[in-house]
C-alpha cells in the first residue's frame, strides 16, 4: 500500500534529522565545511560550502601547494585543518600502505603511518581504493587485504588494529576491500564478508559478522525504511540492507554484474533508492515507500563502474561508461522514472562531487569541469586543468580548497575563493 503524502514528508524529516544527528556526532571540528567521510557529511558528495568562487581570474585556479600521497585511488577526507589520505609506496613485494596527515593550508606532512600491503596491480596501477573516516580524534582505515586500523588522529598513534582475512576468515573479493569505514553509534562498519562486519569503534572488538563470502566493493550508506535505520551494503550480487547494531539483514535486492563488481555507493534521495553498476549492467531505482521496496524501473541509463552518483531535486547526475570507456558521458536522468534528460557532448570519464547548484566534474585526465545541476539541458560554467595522469578519485572541496588526486598519488590543492573572503 502506497503511503499518504503527509506520511511520506514524515519519512523524509526523519531521514533529515537523522543525518543532522550523524553529521553532529561525526563531524571532528562541527563546521559544515569539513569532509570527514567519503562522499561527505551527509553521505551523498554533495559539499556544504557557500563562499567558493566557482569562477577563477584567468580562467585558472590558483594552485596553493601540491604533494605526493602514494599510489592508489583513495580519495581525500579533510577535518579541523588536516588532509587525511591513503597510498602505497609502489613495491609489488614487501610493499606498504601509508596513511598520510597533511595540513590543509600548507600541504606539510604532520604525520604518517603504514602497514604491510604490496602494490597488487590487476589491470590497473593497484594501490588502496578506500577512504579513511575521521570521527572524533580517531581515524579509521581499512586496507585491500583486510587490515583495520583505528588511530589517532592528533599524531598517528595506533588505538586498535584488526586483520578480517586472518582473524575472522573472511574471503576477499577479487580486487580486495575498497569501501570505507562507516562509523555510527559506536561501531564501525565495514563491507566485508557476505554483508558487513561491525568491530567496536573504540575497541575493534568483533560486535557482529555477516557469512565469510567475498564482499562488493563499496561503502555502508545508511539510510531510513520503514521507521528503521538501516545500512544499504552493496555486496557481491545483491544490495542488503541491514539493521547497524545487530547486522540482521531487513531485506535484499538481487544485483548481478560481470566480475561482481558493485562499486558504487547506494543513492538514497527522499523515498527512493538507486543503484548502478559498470560492465554493462546499468541502473535501477526502487519506492522505500513500500515494504519491501518496490522497483521502479531498470534500464542501461547510467553504467557506473567506479564513481558514485549524485541525486538532486529529484533528478540523479552520474559518469555513464567505464573507466576507460571512450564513450562515457556524464548523463542526468529522473530518479523515479530513469528517463535520459541530457548527456554530455563530449566523451569523458571520471568521477563526481557537488556544490549548491554546481556538479564538480572531474574528468579521467584531469579537467575541473563546472556544470550547472540542471535537468534541462547540459551546461558548462567554467573548465579548468587541474592536474595530469589518470584521475579516479572523487573529487574534494573543503573550507575553500579543492582537492584532486591522481593514481600517481599526486595531490593537488587549488583555491576556490577570493582573498577578500578569506
Amino acid at each position: 500500500m502506497h503511503q499518504t503524502r503527509s506520511a511520506v514528508f514524515l519519512s523524509h524529516v526523519r531521514i533529515s534529522l537523522t543525518l543532522a544527528c550523524v553529521f553532529l556526532i561525526g563531524s571532528v571540528s562541527g563546521q559544515t565545511s569539513d569532509w570527514p567521510r567519503y562522499r561527505g557529511v551527509n553521505f551523498d558528495g554533495i559539499s556544504h560550502e557557500t563562499d567558493w568562487l566557482g569562477e577563477w581570474e584567468g580562467g585558472e585556479p590558483k594552485r596553493l601547494w601540491k604533494a605526493n600521497v602514494g599510489i592508489g585511488f583513495s580519495s581525500l577526507t579533510v577535518a579541523a585543518g588536516r588532509v587525511f589520505s591513503l597510498g602505497s609506496d609502489g613495491k609489488k613485494e614487501g610493499g606498504r600502505d601509508i596513511v598520510y596527515c597533511l595540513d590543509a593550508v600548507t600541504g606539510k606532512e604532520i604525520w604518517t603511518f603504514s602497514y604491510a600491503q604490496d602494490l597488487d596491480p590487476k589491470y590497473y596501477e593497484g594501490g588502496p581504493g578506500s577512504s579513511p573516516t575521521v570521527v572524533g580524534d580517531h581515524v579509521y582505515i581499512v586496507g585491500r587485504h583486510g587490515k583495520v586500523h583505528c588511530l589517532q588522529s592528533s599524531d598517528g598513534t595506533v588505538v586498535w588494529k584488526r586483520d578480517l582475512v586472518e582473524d575472522l576468515g573472511v574471503e576477499l573479493p577479487e580486487w580486495g576491500l575498497n569501501g570505507s569505514v562507516h562509523v555510527e553509534n559506536g561501531l564501525a562498519v565495514l563491507n566485508a564478508g557476505s554483508h558487513g562486519i561491525a568491530l567496536d569503534a573504540k575497541t575493534g572488538a568483533i560486535v557482529w559478522q555477516s557469512g565469510k563470502g567475498a564482499a562488493g566493493y563499496a561503502t555502508p550508506t545508511p539510510f531510513t525504511h520503514a521507521d528503521k535505520r538501516l545500512l544499504a551494503i552493496f555486496g557481491a550480487e545483491h544490495l542488503i540492507a541491514v539493521e547497524p547494531a545487530t547486522g540482521q539483514e531487513a531485506w535484499r535486492l538481487p544485483w548481478k554484474t560481470r566480475y561482481d563488481v558493485n562499486a558504487s555507493d547506494p543513492v538514497i534521495h527522499g523515498p527512493t533508492l538507486f543503484i548502478s553498476s559498470g560492465y554493462g549492467t546499468g541502473a535501477s531505482a526502487y519506492d522505500l515507500s513500500e515494504n519491501p521496496p518496490k522497483n521502479l524501473w531498470i534500464n542501461k541509463s547510467i553504467r557506473a563502474q567506479m564513481a558514485s552518483c549524485i541525486a538532486m531535486d529529484g533528478h540523479v547526475y552520474g559518469v555513464d561508461g567505464q573507466g576507460g570507456d571512450k564513450n562515457s558521458r556524464l548523463k542526468c536522468i529522473d530518479i523515479r522514472t530513469g528517463e535520459i534528460r541530457w548527456e554530455s557532448p563530449v566523451a569523458e570519464t571520471g568521477n563526481l562531487a557537488a556544490v549548491g547548484n554546481t556538479l564538480l566534474w572531474l574528468t579521467g585526465t584531469g579537467e575541473i569541469v563546472l556544470v550547472e545541476a540542471d535537468p534541462k539541458e547540459y551546461r558548462e560554467k567554467r573548465r579548468a586543468q587541474i592536474s595530469g595522469g589518470k584521475h579516479w578519485s572523487v573529487p574534494v572541496l573543503a573550507d575553500g580548497r579543492l582537492y584532486v588526486k591522481n593514481a600517481a598519488g599526486d595531490l593537488v590543492c587549488v583555491e576556490t575563493r577570493s582573498d577578500e573572503v578569506r
